[in-house]
């Protein structure tokens, strides 16, 4: 079979390796698509996603679709439409029983944080623990099945601002920075019933998009600022330390400020007086649980969510589409096809 990887900094490879065979509690998917996230792009253009340096030759991708291949167990015909849900839980921890998300010692997909890496789904077949199987609709096709692991991030970012009260519905939200978690995160929480969405961004080709999605109202940052106290719940999703302290300058008081989007491992120089005098809750939100089957039941009830895709590249432009993918004016979400019959 052939397989991208990643062997360094803007180094990417096509290799011909032995199709796996899957074992007792395992299945084989032929991967149709793979989406391209920040960690992976970070993993390409740097060789690292923060600590985590490529050290050997890796498959990026946690966001998936395809076909089951082979199920010794015959769970799953062959030709079966799936995603993946791309986690195995590390060691349980006392306290957080109900958030495996969070125990140490985790395995993800198309992350360099272990030796040897846990591959990604970059190839032509992906053998994964059956555990990790989710089923798509008839209704969804495999292209937009590919979302639901960046949906059920920002499904979960969602669930962890709203926790403070009765979730979003009825509520003004604000989402900082309109990336692909941005966006869906912006048209995630119009669907949950929040009253207002405004999503900003420095450049306009986000906010179209953004707009594209049924946002209330977008913000271009070079040219203006939201409203000071004017939000519930600020989910700051662009991850660069200048946003934080305008995120909640945004939120109202006793409102909520969530971080979605990945802040540098450094220390950083932020402004949070308000989050005293505005009795701001300040909150962090990390991968997800299990948001993927709300996820994939989102996508199959509101299709217009997938117009988050703006790019498909065959796998012999996987170069190209790492370059689109990086220019954040012109894509939102990017995907790679594998190589299919």
């Amino acid at each position: 079979m052939k397989s991208l990887k990643i062997l360094g900094p803007e180094t990417m490879v096509v290799q011909d390796l032995p199709v796996p065979d899957p074992g007792d509690d395992e299945v084989r998917v032929r991967i149709h698509y793979v989406g391209i996230c920040g960690s992976d792009l970070n993993y390409y253009f740097k060789g690292a996603n923060g600590p985590n340096t490529v050290r050997e030759p890796f498959s990026f991708g946690h966001e998936m679709s395809g076909v089951i291949d082979e199920d010794p167990s015959g769970t799953y015909a062959p030709g079966t439409p799936v995603t993946v849900a791309p986690a195995s839980p590390g060691r349980p921890v006392a306290g957080l029983e109900a958030k495996p998300y969070l125990w140490p010692g985790s395995h993800y997909m198309g992350s360099a944080a272990n030796i040897p890496h846990d591959q990604g789904g970059a190839s032509e077949y992906v053998v994964i623990k059956r555990c990790m199987v989710r089923v798509l609709p008839e209704s969804v096709p495999l292209r937009n099945g590919a979302l639901a692991e960046p949906l059920a991030v920002a499904l979960h970012a969602l669930a962890i601002a709203g926790r403070s009260s009765d979730g979003i519905a009825d509520r003004d939200l604000l989402v900082s920075g309109s990336g692909p978690i941005g966006l869906l995160v912006a048209g995630a929480a119009k669907i949950l019933g929040a009253r207002s969405v405004t999503s900003s961004d420095m450049l306009a080709g986000p906010l179209e998009r953004a707009r594209a999605l049924g946002v209330d109202r977008t913000v271009r940052l070079d040219r203006e600022s939201p409203d000071d106290s004017g939000y519930d719940v600020v989910l700051e999703c662009s991850g660069s330390p200048r946003a934080v302290e305008p995120a909640i300058r945004a939120a109202r008081r006793s409102g909520t400020v969530c971080q979605v989007g990945t802040l540098p491992d450094e220390e950083i120089q932020v402004n949070i007086a308000h989050l005293e005098t505005k009795e701001i809750r300040y909150v962090g939100t990390f991968r997800y649980d299990a948001e993927i089957d709300e996820a994939i039941a989102m996508i199959a009830g509101h299709p217009r969510i997938a117009t988050a895709v703006t790019h498909t590249f065959p796998a012999e432009r996987a170069v190209e589409a790492f370059a689109t993918a990086r220019d954040s004016e012109s894509s939102g979400k990017v995907l790679v096809t594998m190589w299919t019959d």
